[in-house]
C-alpha cells in the first residue's frame, strides 16, 4: 500500500464522512417511513439515526470543527445500532403480543414461525450485532437463529449448539440449553434423538410461512426486517480510509494504528476508528 500525504488522507476522510452523511439521511428516512406505516401505533418513538452535517472547507481546515463532526459520526454509529435494537424490542415486546396487528392477521402456525423467522433474518445475518446484544430477543429465537442452517443441513449435538453460541459470546449451561431446545421442540420445529450421553437435534419443520402469511408479511413487515442488514452493510463500512499516512503527518504512528482497523467492516471497527480519530485530533491540535 502506497503511503499518502496528510492532505490526501484528510480528503479521503471528508469523502467518507460525506458518504456516511448521505447513508444516515436516506436510511433513517426509510426506517421512519416504514415504522410509521406498520409500528407507530405500538411505539411512536423509534430510535433514529442523528443527521451527520459536514461542511467541506471547515472540515479540512478547522480541527475543532473536524473533531465535532467525527464525534457526531461516532454517535450516529451508536444510533444505528440502537435503531436495530429498538426495532427488535418493539417486535418482540409489543408487536408479537398485539391481538390485532399480529394475532389477528396470521394463523396460529404462522405466528409461531414468524417469531423465529424474524430472528433468523436479523440476528442470523448480523453476527456482530448478535455478539453485542443477547437480551432484546428471547433466547429460544436467538438460539434457533444461530443454529438453524446447520441443524437443517446435518443436525447438531447439544454440545455443538453450545459451542456455536459461544462464538456470539452467549454462554449457556447444558441444562439451560436443553430447556430452551425443549421449548423449540414444543413449537414443532425440531425433533431430538439420544445417542449415548448426547442429545442430537434435527429439523422437523422449516421456517416457512403459509402462502397467505407470506403475502401479508411481504405487504407489511418485510421491508422493516430487511432494513437492519442493508443498513449494517452500507453504514459500517469505512474501508476507503484504510490507508497509510506518511511520516510527515503529526504522530503518524498513532494515526496509522487507527486506520488499519478501517479494513474491517462492521460496527465495532467503524466505531473504534471514529472514536480514536477524535482522540487523535484532540491530541495533536
Amino acid at each position: 500500500m502506497t503511503d499518502v500525504s496528510e492532505e490526501i488522507f484528510l480528503q479521503k476522510l471528508y469523502e467518507v464522512v460525506h458518504k456516511l452523511s448521505g447513508i444516515s439521511k436516506t436510511q433513517s428516512y426509510r426506517f421512519k417511513r416504514e415504522w410509521d406505516e406498520h409500528l407507530k401505533r405500538l411505539n411512536e418513538k423509534p430510535h433514529l439515526i442523528r443527521p451527520i452535517l459536514v461542511e467541506k472547507d471547515r472540515f479540512l481546515t478547522d480541527i475543532d470543527y473536524r473533531i465535532q463532526v467525527l464525534d457526531n459520526v461516532r454517535l450516529s454509529f451508536e444510533d444505528a445500532f440502537n435503531s436495530i435494537k429498538s426495532l427488535l424490542s418493539t417486535l418482540y415486546n409489543l408487536y408479537f403480543k398485539d391481538p390485532e396487528l399480529f394475532k389477528g392477521e396470521y394463523s396460529e402456525q404462522d405466528q409461531v414461525i414468524l417469531k423465529y423467522l424474524v430472528a433468523k433474518k436479523i440476528l442470523g445475518d448480523l453476527f456482530q450485532y448478535n455478539q453485542l446484544d443477547h437480551d432484546t430477543v428471547p433466547l429460544k429465537y436467538n438460539v434457533m437463529a444461530r443454529s438453524y442452517f446447520t441443524i437443517k443441513l446435518k443436525g447438531m449435538r447439544d454440545t455443538e449448539v453450545l459451542d456455536s453460541l459461544k462464538k456470539i459470546k452467549l454462554e449457556l449451561s447444558l441444562p439451560d440449553l436443553k430447556k430452551i431446545m425443549e421449548e423449540i421442540i414444543e413449537d414443532g420445529l425440531l425433533n431430538r434423538e439420544t445417542k449415548g450421553r448426547y442429545f442430537y437435534y434435527h429439523l422437523e419443520k422449516e421456517l416457512e410461512l403459509s402462502d397467505k402469511g407470506k403475502i401479508h408479511f411481504q405487504q407489511t413487515l418485510s421491508s422493516l426486517i430487511d432494513w437492519p442488514t442493508q443498513l449494517w452493510r452500507s453504514f459500517y463500512n469505512v474501508r476507503e480510509i484504510n490507508v497509510t499516512v506518511n511520516n510527515e503527518a503529526k504522530d503518524s504512528e498513532m494515526l496509522n494504528k487507527i486506520l488499519i482497523r478501517a479494513a474491517t467492516q462492521g460496527y465495532i471497527a467503524s466505531h473504534y476508528v471514529f472514536k480514536s480519530l477524535v482522540e487523535y485530533y484532540q491530541k495533536i491540535k
